[in-house]
């Protein structure tokens, strides 16, 4: 099972408006960067508009964040994106054989360990905040711009 890419992409818009924000953040721009289709980018950017991380102008475009990156943390994301609901990171198979002892009991046995795993993700999550992972990617813009420089 993996995390929707939306996570990622709602991520690399918000560091683009942190990293660049003289330029005029279009649709079509972002998703140059994203490697995407710009439609992608407008249905996350209006996700990070709901939740209240980016602004967005209609007609001449352009996205802005909504809050200071200290604000922000990759918790505030992975929700506004819609990555899961809450406490369903994991999908448990559907009917499992009522009459098989292990088919009977498996879900109940997993569902409190997987509760747990996604807490645990989510709180890790809620620890970084996007001010810390543009700072990190400023730096490693640096380091590969003076290395290929």
């Amino acid at each position: 099972m993996q995390i929707s890419s939306r996570f990622s992409i709602g991520v690399h818009i918000l560091a683009l408006l942190a990293i660049r924000p003289q330029d005029h953040h279009t649709s079509e721009w972002l998703a140059g960067s994203v490697g995407t289709n710009p439609v992608v980018i407008r249905r996350v950017l209006g996700l990070l508009k709901k939740a209240g991380l980016a602004n967005v102008r209609a007609g001449s475009g352009g996205a802005t964040l909504a809050r200071e990156l200290d604000e922000i943390t990759l918790l505030d994301v992975y929700r506004a994106v819609d990555v899961v609901e809450a406490g369903n990171l994991f999908h448990m198979h559907e009917q499992p054989n009522p009459n098989c002892p292990v088919g009977a009991n498996i879900e109940q046995v997993l569902r409190l360990l997987m509760l747990k795993a996604q807490s645990a993700l989510e709180g890790v999550l809620a620890a970084v905040t996007l001010r810390e992972l543009v700072d990190v990617l400023a730096m490693e813009i640096r380091t590969k711009g003076a290395a290929n420089g």
